[in-house]
């Protein structure tokens, strides 16, 4: 017998047959499951880490748009050229200018004067999920008066997983605050 006749005889082994056999057997394309199962969650977490850097600019170009603004409160220079809300508003925005149009729209301002340091009662902004604009205060003082500054701005959320997670306003936003507090300076 020829050796090609001994491969011949030989028994192949049994394979299943059958859609289901082969698939479970099959091997090819199993990266791109592997992918498709991966890609959502790290989309995902790549929507959050964006989002949550954004609420960060945002929180550290609105403190120091505040404390450049309240600058002028202590020195002075808002009470004595008779400034309002609005424009202390636009001196905020001003510094926050990336924002665009929407600084000026959606910034709000809280300026409160206090006989001393021990004795500030400041409301909560946020009751129900829902911004208190009518608690709303502008009050400079005059030489010597104790200041608090807060400014809000509400962020409106992308990322949808962080709305139940860090939204603190009932309407898939986060409200981004900072706050200083000063005495005045004795300007004349």
């Amino acid at each position: 017998m020829s050796s090609a006749q001994k491969r011949h005889d030989r028994k192949r082994p049994s394979r299943p047959r059958g859609v289901l056999p082969r698939f479970l057997r099959g091997r090819g394309g199993s990266t791109a499951v592997e992918f498709a199962l991966l890609a959502l969650p790290f989309v995902g977490l790549l929507f959050g880490i964006v989002e949550l850097g954004m609420i960060y600019l945002i929180s550290t170009t609105l403190d120091d748009a505040t404390a450049d603004a309240a600058r002028q409160i202590r020195t002075g220079q808002l009470q004595t050229a008779g400034a309002t809300a609005s424009s202390f508003t636009t001196l905020v925005c001003s510094d926050m200018s990336w924002l665009g149009a929407n600084c000026a729209a959606n910034l709000r301002v809280d300026v409160r004067t206090f006989a001393s340091f021990s004795s500030t009662d400041i409301p909560e902004p946020i009751a129900n999920g829902k911004f208190q604009s009518s608690s709303l205060m502008f009050q400079t003082g005059g030489p010597g008066d104790i200041i608090l500054v807060r400014t809000f701005y509400p962020w409106t959320l992308v990322a949808p997983f962080l709305d139940g997670a860090i939204a603190n306003l009932g309407n898939g936003q986060i409200l981004v605050e900072s706050a200083t507090t000063f005495r005045n300076e004795p300007y004349s």
